[in-house]
C-alpha cells in the first residue's frame, strides 16, 4: 500500500522545484527544497538552500512558517542533516519548531548523515517517511550523490557535431557548427557545473575563455542575479606543460587549475594553481585526476574537449553522461571526429549508450545519453 497521498506528491513536487532554484549557486552543497504544510493543508513555509555556508532549506521554510510550524508536515527533498557543519543541524531546528511529520524524498548519501537525521527526528517523536519522488530528487543532485557514494564527481562530456559526426573541418575550424540557442543551452550547463574541464590541445587551438557569460544565459535577475553567478573552476589537463600565461582562460581573475605531471615554472597569475598527477604509460592518470577533483568537493565536471581527450575518458570509463548537439550540416569524411578510440574488431566491443533525452533546440538536436559500460 502506498504510504503517500496525492497531496504528499504535490507538495514534494513543489519542494523539488524550489530545490532547483539553487542549482547555480549551492555547490559543493546539494540542492534542497522544503515546504511546510499545517494540519489544514495550507502551505505556511517554503525555502531552498541558496549557497554553501548559508541557512539550509528547512531553516528558510521554518522562519517563514514561524509558530505555524508546530504540528505541521515538512516536505524536504533530502534528509535533514544531523551534524554541525558550517550551519547547525536542520534536524534540531525541525525538532525545536515542533513539527509533527517529516517526509524526505531521499536519504542523504553523506556518511555524516546517512539516515541519522531521520533517526534523530524519530527519537524526538516526529513521524518520518522517505522515498517520495526519490528519482526526481536524485536527478537534481547526481554529482553530490556520486561524489559521496563513489568518491568521484559526475562527468558530463559535451560535444557538438555535424549530422555526419564531425566536430570541425579538416583545418580545425569549428565556429560555429551549432546555432545560438544551442550555445545558450551550453552556457546554462556550464553555470550549473562545478568545473569546466578541457585539454591543452583544445585550449591551444581554440584559446577559449571557459567562463559562463551571463548575457548569454537568457535569464533575468529574478531567476539568477548576475551578482550571484558562480564561475566554475577551470580545470586544464596539460601532461606536456604546453600551456602559457597569455592564454585567455588563464588571463581572467576566475580560478584555474592546471593538472600536469611536472610543475610548470612559467609565471602564471595568482588565480592559477597547479597539481602534479601521476603518470601512467606516458599519460596523465585520468582516474587519479578525477579522484583529486572529488577531493576538492567538485560534484559535477563539465568537459569540453577534443576527440583525443573524449576518447581517453571513454576508454577509462570516466564518462557518466554524453550531451551531443548535432547540427543539420554535412562536413565530409575529412572533418574531425567525435572520439579518438582504439580500433575495434568486433561489434561486441562497441560502446553502447542509452538515450535519456532527445530534443530540438533551434535548428539543432540535443542528444543526451548515458554510457553503458561492460
Amino acid at each position: 500500500m502506498n504510504q503517500f497521498s496525492p497531496f504528499d506528491s504535490q507538495m514534494m513536487a513543489l519542494a523539488i522545484q524550489l530545490a532547483k532554484r539553487g542549482q547555480y549557486t549551492t555547490s559543493p552543497n546539494p540542492n534542497v527544497g522544503c515546504v511546510i504544510v499545517d494540519s489544514q493543508g495550507e502551505i505556511v513555509g517554503q525555502g531552498w538552500h541558496h549557497k554553501a555556508g548559508t541557512p539550509h532549506a528547512e531553516v528558510h521554510a521554518l522562519q517563514q512558517a514561524g509558530a505555524q510550524a508546530f504540528g505541521a508536515t515538512a516536505y524536504v527533498t533530502l534528509e535533514p542533516c544531523s551534524h554541525f557543519g558550517r550551519t547547525p543541524p536542520c534536524a534540531d531546528a525541525l525538532i525545536k519548531a515542533g513539527v509533527g511529520r517529516v517526509v524526505a524524498a531521499m536519504v542523504d548519501p553523506n556518511p555524516l548523515v546517512a539516515g541519522q537525521g531521520l533517526a534523530k527526528l524519530e527519537q524526538a517523536g516526529i513521524s518520518t517517511a522517505h522515498g517520495l519522488q526519490q528519482t526526481q530528487a536524485e536527478q537534481i543532485n547526481r554529482g553530490f550523490i556520486k561524489r559521496m557514494s563513489s568518491g568521484r564527481p559526475w562527468v558530463t562530456v559535451k560535444l557538438a557535431s555535424s549530422l555526419d559526426g564531425k566536430t570541425a573541418l579538416e583545418n580545425g575550424l569549428s565556429k560555429w557548427i551549432t546555432g545560438p540557442l544551442a550555445r545558450q543551452d551550453v552556457q546554462r550547463h556550464r553555470a550549473r557545473s562545478c568545473a569546466i574541464l578541457s585539454g591543452s590541445g583544445t585550449v591551444l587551438v581554440d584559446n577559449p575563455l571557459l567562463t559562463v557569460r551571463y548575457s548569454e544565459l537568457g535569464m533575468d535577475e529574478s531567476t539568477l542575479a548576475e551578482a550571484e553567478l558562480r564561475q566554475p573552476l577551470k580545470v586544464l589537463l596539460d601532461g606536456r606543460n604546453q600551456l602559457t600565461p597569455d592564454l585567455q582562460c588563464l588571463q581572467s581573475a576566475n580560478p584555474a587549475l592546471i593538472i600536469n605531471s611536472l610543475l610548470n615554472p612559467l609565471p602564471f597569475f595568482a588565480n592559477v594553481s597547479q597539481w602534479q598527477a601521476p603518470y601512467v604509460n606516458n599519460k596523465l592518470d585520468l582516474p587519479a585526476v578525477f579522484d583529486y577533483l572529488a577531493s576538492l568537493q567538485l560534484n559535477h565536471i563539465w568537459v569540453e574537449a577534443g576527440a583525443r581527450m573524449a576518447g581517453a575518458l571513454l576508454q577509462s570509463k570516466l564518462i557518466d553522461e554524453l550531451i551531443l548537439y548535432q547540427a543539420p550540416k554535412l562536413i565530409g569524411n575529412k572533418g574531425q571526429d567525435l572520439f579518438a578510440i582504439e580500433s575495434l574488431t568486433d561489434m561486441q566491443q562497441a560502446y553502447n549508450l542509452s538515450w535519456t533525452d532527445i530534443r530540438q533546440i533551434g535548428p539543432d538536436l540535443k542528444l543526451t545519453a548515458k554510457i553503458l559500460y561492460n
